[in-house]
């Protein structure tokens, strides 16, 4: 088969292309970085929001495409049909965050909060969970019904490690440089589930190319749930024995937490509710019950990425603005360019937030 991943180079998408080569299917992955290729995987430069760049690639024509772009609502209404249209298989990622607020396991015919909030504020945005949600309406009401959508949730890798609302860039490259991560109490003592990438791109691999799929809706996450607050002893505990002393953690009230931090919505909205899911429909293609526990597979991709540490853009306010929280101060030959000191030294001594 010849499978086309949309924008498939994160935490899932690295580990699928591998999946679906060894399965021995031909794999072209669009990136907007440059990539190399190698054996049946091939990558193409280029914006896949672009849509002169989409329909060259498109008119090739494809067994399966896996679309892991993160499109606004009016994004994807204009090339939904498109995607439709140049395949047999279209498997679109949407997310578990959709989901309401409920106290069972979640199933995919759980409520979603697009369709049972009474937030007008809220509802008038296009955050992430309400535009996943719309665009699943849009394929829900297509003229063809040849597309599967996929709800994963929060997804680690050796490339993604996060701690409630934060990236990796947020907590743990403070952690890297002796500082105190600045963490909600609230969230703290919360029930998440957190999954490897390698085991929701097997889960995804598992529907490639099948009929039964189509018109369908999947959860796709481990069945082990923890509190937030163990996942950040599991990092800990991991830091401790790679750096020799255990970073140091300041934890917030939710008011003064939700000051500084930007995405409100995602904090409001997901990671203050417990999330637990029911998985047993993707049980049919796949057993979740060998996916690899949350412990050991956080240890593994940590002590990975710290082999080899990268880091993405640093947010310079909001580590300026947590340095004033904990007392501490960044040395500015640490911060590139001009513009990125001052913004430091602003939100640092002065209290604009």
């Amino acid at each position: 088969m010849r499978i086309l991943l949309i924008g498939g180079t994160g935490a899932i998408g690295t580990h699928l292309a591998n999946v679906l080569a060894e399965m021995g299917h031909t794999v072209v992955v669009t990136s907007r970085k440059p990539h190399e290729s190698k054996g049946l995987i091939e990558y193409r430069q280029g914006n896949a929001k672009n849509t002169d760049f989409l329909i060259s690639v498109l008119r090739e024509n494809w067994d399966t495409i896996v679309d892991f772009m993160n499109y606004t609502t009016n994004e994807f209404s204009q090339r939904v049909g498109l995607l439709l249209n140049f395949t047999s298989q279209y498997i679109f990622l949407s997310s578990a965050r959709v989901y309401e607020k409920n106290k069972e396991a979640i199933t995919e015919e759980s409520l979603r909060l697009l369709d049972s909030s009474t937030d007008e504020v809220y509802l008038s945005t296009d955050e992430y969970a309400l535009s996943k949600a719309r665009e699943e309406n849009m394929l829900r009401s297509a003229h063809k019904r040849n597309w599967v959508i996929i709800r994963p949730y929060i997804t680690y890798s050796e490339s993604r490690l996060q701690l409630g609302n934060f990236e990796k860039e947020h907590w743990l490259y403070r952690a890297l440089k002796g500082r105190t991560i600045v963490f909600s109490k609230d969230i703290n003592n919360r029930l998440t589930t957190l999954t490897y990438g390698l085991d929701v791109a097997k889960g995804i691999a598992s529907l490639v190319g099948n009929t039964d799929t189509l018109g369908e809706i999947y959860n796709i996450t481990c069945d082990y749930t923890v509190k937030w607050s163990e996942i950040l002893d599991i990092y800990l505990d991991t830091l401790e024995e790679k750096l020799g002393y255990r970073p140091k953690v300041i934890y917030q009230d939710l008011e003064t937490f939700l000051k500084w931090n930007e995405g409100k919505y995602q904090i409001i909205y997901d990671r203050l509710f417990d999330r637990k899911f029911n998985c047993s429909k993707i049980n049919k293609y796949i057993n979740t019950k060998d996916f690899i526990h949350v412990r050991e597979g956080l240890r593994k991709c940590l002590n990975e990425f710290l082999s080899e540490p990268r880091f993405g853009k640093i947010n310079w306010k909001l580590e300026a603005i947590k340095d004033r929280y904990t007392g501490e101060r960044t040395p500015l030959s640490e911060i590139n360019g001009y513009k990125q000191k001052l913004k430091y030294l602003l939100y640092r001594y002065l209290k604009v937030i």
